[in-house]
């Protein structure tokens, strides 16, 4: 999972962001269910990559309603 770019993000709809948020999320919570399983991930870092994301398009739609 790679780090998505500010630019990009602030050139989507606010409808894509939420969208894109949600599917981010509900990966989230897959990645966290298989290492609470006691299960491997894929890629160490893609928990931490898939929380910097989460926390990029929150960032951008708080500016967004500001």
């Amino acid at each position: 999972m790679a780090l998505l770019r500010t630019n990009e993000l602030r050139e989507l709809s606010q409808e894509e962001r939420d969208e894109r948020l949600k599917r981010l999320k509900a990966d989230l919570m897959h990645e966290r269910g298989v290492a609470a399983m006691g299960g491997a991930p894929a890629s160490p870092g893609k928990i931490r990559a898939i929380r910097k994301n989460i926390a990029r398009i929150m960032t951008i739609n708080k500016e967004a309603k500001q």
